[in-house]
């Protein structure tokens, strides 16, 4: 049995939660935040701690905390024996380098607010020091995921910068989508299929193989026509930028 603490009430912490509360082999002795007013999420009291100095032993801490606040909130565990980690993607592991056995547990996926998710599929990337700890992030994981990668700080916020574009950036290109649809009045959830789709490609094809459109076609009255719908000026220049982006990618096909 693990027995884990985790420490934070947003959205990574309390998918965590719901994750680790269901699975077998994991114990949660508590969750631990400042306001016990966002750990409602909590259901037991008995599990919810607002108290940094009476913080309990536990095989593993995990700091589901906004990267700012990681090396702060690490030193109410600096004489503590179990394995600190923090889940974020773009903070080294050098922040907990105070702490007897620092390490990393990022569960590679968007969580939003309200929203719960299966861990099921989502790669949780670990890092440690020592071989003992690798192999408890591993049994963790395993447990949560069916995908679990070692892989150090470089490569964790490498793989968080390849993030970004694939979701953030892509789901502000959903934003300005909807946004000329409502314009125009027509309904955004006419292109839910075609976002459902795009996706699936990647299944089977690599993103440059599922790439289409006018761009990729090389088709300048259609891109012509398209600018002249766009009125928005910062729409048209995100449509020309990403347009010749293409171009480029995919030129040497035209």
């Amino acid at each position: 049995m693990i027995s884990v603490i985790i420490v934070g009430s947003g959205n990574v912490a309390q998918n965590l939660f719901h994750a680790l509360q269901q699975t077998v082999g994991v114990n949660i002795k508590q969750v631990l935040g400042r306001n016990k007013t966002h750990l409602q999420f909590v259901k037991n009291d008995k599990l919810v701690n607002t108290d940094f100095t009476k913080i309990p032993t536990a095989d593993i801490y995990i700091l589901a905390i906004s990267d700012d606040a990681i090396g702060i909130v690490a030193e109410h565990f600096k004489n503590k024996e179990g394995l600190v980690v923090h889940t974020s993607g773009a903070t080294p592991v050098e922040v907990l380098s105070s702490l007897k056995r620092p390490g990393i547990f990022y569960p590679l996926q968007t969580f939003t607010k309200g929203k719960i998710v299966s861990f099921n599929n989502i790669p949780i990337c670990i890092e440690a020091n020592d071989d003992k700890d690798v192999k408890l992030l591993y049994k963790l994981g395993n447990a949560l995921s069916k995908t679990v990668v070692e892989i150090d700080s470089d490569q964790r916020k490498t793989l968080h910068v390849a993030a970004v574009f694939v979701n953030n950036f892509t789901n502000y290109l959903y934003t300005l989508g909807a946004e000329i649809c409502e314009e125009h009045q027509i309904d955004f959830n006419l292109l839910k299929p075609l976002i459902t789709e795009t996706a699936a490609k990647l299944e089977d094809l690599s993103p440059l193989q599922a790439q289409t459109g006018p761009a990729k076609r090389g088709d300048q009255k259609t891109l012509h026509n398209h600018l002249q719908i766009i009125k928005d000026k910062h729409q048209r220049e995100l449509y020309t930028l990403l347009s010749n982006a293409i171009k480029e990618k995919h030129g040497k096909e035209l």
